[in-house]
């Protein structure tokens, strides 16, 4: 009774690996900023197995014409919306490819399947939207349409039917982003939307008949559904789209446009009688009965208004006859007659996720990816204020550091005995020792090259798959020209490339970095391993100086140490500093984050995140500039107060080599602080960049595996297509074949020797020349003889005699396997014709199917013309 919509079909994919793949290389464990507690790869991979079992089962159920269907697709549709805006499966991010056939793809031999396979979630989406008011249409018309309930069913899930249809009109073209397959075309999808409006419509028109409602009612009702169809019919009939549908589909609707219309004037005869108008009731009858007559004729075996058709006869009938008998009306023309009106219950119902009143996300604890993304850059803004205000502190206690060592502070202060270790020396000595000495940052110095190495075979592995996948690409698009369709590898892998060269610059810039550090260094490196001894090794390479005791009672020695005091003070608010610096908390920005992108759609990083980052950080600057200013006006006073104790300790020369050995001494111990620091954090880094490289060398590896999949796919249509083209007309069959008169002349075998065989005429690529003749048996040839001319190889009547003709020594389809062939004997003169043996009955040779079949003589043996000269045989 009604018609439903095909089902596209589509073929199983994997998306666990490529989906976990990405969880783990872009969310990173739940480690990452924008990350939540849960985020880490083995925590979803029972969500990932959910999900794909949900997109197994909306394969599979899709066949069954069942409301348990149909939730099976909500469920699977849902789920992938929600994952839309977390996953980015695309061609440059995700590659997860979907495949999916043309509904109404009828599927010959010569044409092929009709198929689109991109890699899209958006694609996806819009297909499984197809499928989905497909499976809709289907239960649709499998309901008991004897039943109000049947009935009301079937309207609303074709109602909703046309709902996603419309809906898929205007965005089809945005979302698949390639030329889509037909059923998917905006034209195709309008059509379907009417025609499933239309049946929606044709629903309630059939519950008011049943429901026995006022004739007025069902004729308004009837003639809207008419409309319906006339409109659908009309998109139906568009010339790029009537080869697509069913062979039914528009003789079904052209024959209930018709038998709704006709039902619509009946009902309206009835009001007419009802109005005593008995004259309009006839004349709507009359039409009825034509256009029940017209539908009959259109729909043909689809036709299913029998019982109305009865109803106008019968009516028509007694209301002719009544008339005649008693009322004597004027029957009025049909053009005449007031319109009858239309009531369009049926609505095209909007598109309205969630579909399914079940669903929950299985992936809640994953937040948005555009979410995750403006908390990746908030974390690279916290980043550069976190490192730009403790590299002003360092740089700060760096200059520090140089100028009290170039004053020999505070060890001049402690060395006043001169024979003695300063205090601070034997204080670094052993914090140096405790930390491993020389020997530990020696060995962590000598494995970064290792470290460093081990990176770099990984990004130059990792380019060499892409290069490979590249030149693969061009070649086959060389190969195959415009046939090779998909999209060039150089677009896809841009930013995959634009990564790689991020890290390429990364590890060059480490390289540097390390060439500074490994300068440092051999600088220093005997003043480390100093340190790295006993107190008395060291105080033993001291050189010794005279006592200076009587510089102690100076009031600049007194007002040195409390400036040195003063300075170990500032080291510790700054060493506080940058530990409120590494701590500010930001957790609160994935909320603020998840709300903006709720309310507007979208998230504006730039004003959140500055907004955020300069409430948290203001006081933590200024604390920064509080704390360099205070090391500004100590620096400024130990400078002067020091002068006045240098030029009293100045009287001392044998000081001086001293001084300048405990100088090195605390200068090596800088410098082992800073190198100790910058080594374990290259040691960390190249480690972390280890974890960071072999996540995008997976996912290098991951996307050329899909190119190369893709590769199979379009190579293997590519295949079939090829094999599929028709073959092209067969060479110009040559003159000696054609008409029975060339059968009737006389052949002469070419030798079996012959060297070399050169068939005329040229031959197209893929067809094959005709074989050699002379390696054909029974094949019979043509040799000119002397007087033997163009003109004399006209027909010619047949004489009794004949020649005997010879026969190659190669083979003889007549020879008696058991006896030796007969030796060739060429012609040596011209004789008269001998009688030739009896030989058994003659079988036509084969040949090959593309040339026309040789016509031999009816007789045997044949009888061959007379020619001059006498022809001697074999």
């Amino acid at each position: 009774m009604y018609v439903a919509v095909p089902l596209k079909k589509t073929w199983e994919v994997d998306l666990v690996k490529p989906l976990r793949s990405f969880i783990a290389e872009t969310y990173g464990g739940g480690s990452g900023p924008g990350s939540s507690p849960g985020d880490g790869d083995d925590d979803h991979s029972a969500a990932l197995t959910e999900f794909n079992r949900l997109r197994n089962n909306a394969i599979a159920k899709s066949v069954d014409k069942h409301d348990s269907a149909l939730e099976v697709l909500y469920r699977y549709y849902d789920q992938l919306a929600a994952v839309e805006g977390k996953f980015p499966i695309s061609e440059n991010q995700i590659r997860i490819s979907f495949k999916w056939q043309d509904a109404f793809d009828k599927e010959s031999l010569f044409s092929g399947k009709r198929t689109l396979a991109i890699a899209s979630s958006s694609y996806e989406r819009v297909c499984l939207l197809f499928n989905i008011a497909a499976l809709q249409s289907q239960v649709g018309q499998s309901q008991n349409l004897t039943s109000d309930d049947g009935l009301k069913t079937a309207a609303k899930l074709f109602q909703l039917s046309s709902g996603i249809y419309a809906h898929l009109q205007p965005i089809v073209l945005s979302s698949v982003q390639a030329d889509p397959t037909p059923d998917l075309h905006p034209d195709t999808l309008s059509a379907l939307s009417a025609l499933m409006l239309a049946q929606g419509q044709d629903c309630f028109a059939r519950k008011a008949m049943n429901d026995k409602m006022k004739p007025a009612v069902v004729a308004k009702l009837s003639y809207q559904c008419s409309e319906f169809y006339a409109e659908s019919l009309k998109l139906l009939q568009l010339e790029t789209l009537k080869s697509l549908w069913p062979k039914d589909w528009i003789t079904s609707v052209a024959g209930k446009q018709a038998a709704f219309h006709g039902i619509a004037e009946y009902y309206q005869s009835l009001v007419s009688k009802e109005a005593k108008d008995f004259g309009e009731e006839i004349a709507r009858l009359r039409h009825s009965k034509d256009l029940l007559g017209a539908a009959e004729t259109k729909g043909g075996t689809t036709f299913s208004f029998q019982d109305v058709q009865k109803k106008v006869a019968r009516g028509l009938q007694e209301a002719e006859k009544d008339n005649d008998l008693i009322y004597h009306s004027r029957i009025p023309e049909i053009s005449a007659l007031p319109s009858i009106g239309k009531a369009a219950v049926a609505k095209t119902l909007p598109f309205t996720p969630p579909l399914s009143s079940q669903f929950k996300d299985l992936f809640e604890k994953v937040v948005p990816l555009a979410v995750h993304q403006a908390m990746t850059s908030f974390g690279n803004r916290k980043s550069e204020i976190v490192n730009m205000e403790i590299g002003r502190l360092r740089e700060a206690t760096q200059l520090l550091n140089s100028i009290l060592v170039s004053l020999n502070l505070p060890a001049a202060l402690e060395d006043l005995s001169g024979t003695q270790l300063p205090k601070s020396v034997r204080e670094k000595s052993a914090k140096m020792r405790e930390m491993g000495g020389y020997d530990s940052i020696a060995r962590l110095m000598n494995d970064l090259p290792s470290l460093l190495q081990r990176n770099k075979e990984i990004l130059d592995e990792s380019e060499k798959l892409l290069d490979e996948e590249a030149q693969s690409d061009e070649q086959l698009r060389n190969q195959f020209k415009e046939r090779w369709t998909r999209t060039p590898s150089k677009q896809l892998t841009e930013p995959i490339r634009s990564e790689l060269t991020k890290y390429r610059t990364i590890i060059e810039n480490a390289i540097r970095a390390d060439g500074v550090v490994r300068e440092k260094f051999n600088v220093h490196r005997e003043g480390m391993e100093l340190l790295s001894k006993p107190d008395s090794e060291i105080e033993q390479a001291l050189p010794s100086t005279g006592a200076t005791g009587s510089l102690e009672n100076l009031p600049a020695v007194g007002e040195l140490r409390n400036l040195m005091r003063e300075v170990g003070n500032i080291k510790q608010e700054r060493d506080e500093l940058e530990t409120q610096l590494k701590d500010a908390d930001c957790n609160d920005m994935t909320v603020k984050f998840m709300m903006a992108l709720s309310r507007d759609g979208a998230i504006n990083e730039d004003a959140l995140s500055a907004e955020q980052l300069d409430v948290i950080f203001s006081p933590l600057r200024e604390n920064v500039s509080a704390n360099i200013r205070r090391q500004e006006g100590a620096l400024e006073k130990i400078q002067s107060v020091n002068l006045e104790f240098s030029e009293a300790k100045a009287k001392d020369q044998s000081g001086v080599s001293r001084d300048e050995k405990l100088k090195s001494l605390a200068s090596a111990y800088d410098i082992f602080m800073e190198l100790k620091g910058n080594v374990e954090e290259g040691t960390t880094f190249y480690n972390n960049l280890t974890q960071l490289l072999v996540k995008f060398q997976c996912k290098v590896s991951d996307f050329c595996f899909a190119r190369r999949t893709e590769k199979d796919e379009l190579m293997k249509d590519l295949s079939a297509s090829i094999a599929r083209q028709s073959t092209p007309p067969h060479p110009a069959t040559p003159a000696y074949q054609q008409g029975p008169a060339a059968a009737q002349r006389t052949p002469a075998m070419a030798p079996a020797s012959q060297a070399a065989y050169n068939p005329p005429g040229n031959y197209p690529t893929g067809i094959h020349p005709p074989p050699n003749p002379a390696m054909m048996p029974g094949y019979y040839s043509y040799q000119q003889t002397a007087g033997y001319s163009a003109e004399s190889q006209q027909p010619a009547p047949y004489p009794t005699a004949y020649n005997t003709m010879p026969m190659p020594a190669a083979y003889n389809p007549y020879m008696n396997w058991g006896a030796s062939p007969p030796q060739y004997q060429p012609p040596t003169g011209y004789g008269q014709p001998q009688a030739r043996p009896q030989y058994p009955p003659y079988q036509p040779p084969q040949y090959p199917q593309q040339y026309p079949p040789q016509q031999y003589p009816q007789q045997y043996p044949p009888q061959y013309p007379q020619y001059p000269g006498s022809y001697q045989p074999r």
